[in-house]
């Protein structure tokens, strides 16, 4: 499995090598010891999810309140545009982002540690995302950052038009209103989560 870190810390991309043959294709989408290399510890693998999206539909930007939840994430079916935003106080990179492409051929996953905000955009009618998390949904600790937000500026491919989002995205507050509340989480906090 070959392991890229992203531009933003705590943050890695894992393609895994596919063995192909007139029955079809095998890989190894997930594997600890990789896994716990780059990031210095272990996935506590606590949920797994799995998700279905229209194209053109615009999940996140999501996050929760340290302890957090990481996440190892990939697309079973389809494609999506998969994209990792730094929301930590203090990062070097606070506010930035890097995307991976993540999709049914190549296979990739994208590692996201706590602390981090996360989004897809669907880019295929249908496609499936599975996500490994290291800690169990609640909703009280769960937060989210309008994903249309100028200041964060995530891009999408033009082809797509106007992207599809939940009730709860589209009212989402900006990164600048919750950096003003105190409400997101800091780079120190965070930096225990992964190795640096």
């Amino acid at each position: 499995m070959h392991v890229r870190p992203l531009s933003i810390p705590g943050s890695f991309e894992f393609t895994p090598r596919q063995f192909d043959d007139n029955r079809g294709s095998f890989a190894e989408w997930y594997r600890f010891e990789p896994l716990e290399e780059a990031v210095g510890h272990a996935l506590d693998l606590r949920q797994a999810n799995i998700s279905r999206s229209a194209k053109g539909v615009l999940r996140g930007i999501h996050y929760v309140d340290l302890p957090g939840q990481g996440k190892y994430v990939t697309c079973a079916y389809g494609a999506v545009l998969d994209f990792v935003v730094d929301i930590r106080v203090g990062s070097p990179t606070f506010g930035q982002w890097d995307t991976v492409l993540l999709d049914d051929k190549d296979r990739r996953a994208i590692y996201i540690s706590e602390g981090l905000g996360h989004a897809y955009v669907s880019l295929e009618e249908d496609s499936i995302v599975t996500y490994l998390c290291s800690n169990v949904y609640n909703g009280d600790t769960e937060g989210a950052i309008q994903p249309q937000d100028p200041t964060v500026a995530l891009t999408f491919p033009p082809e797509l038009g106007s992207p599809i989002l939940s009730d709860k995205d589209t009212v989402a507050p900006t990164l600048q209103e919750l950096l003003e509340a105190g409400s997101l989480p800091t780079w120190e906090e965070a930096r225990r989560y992964f190795r640096q």
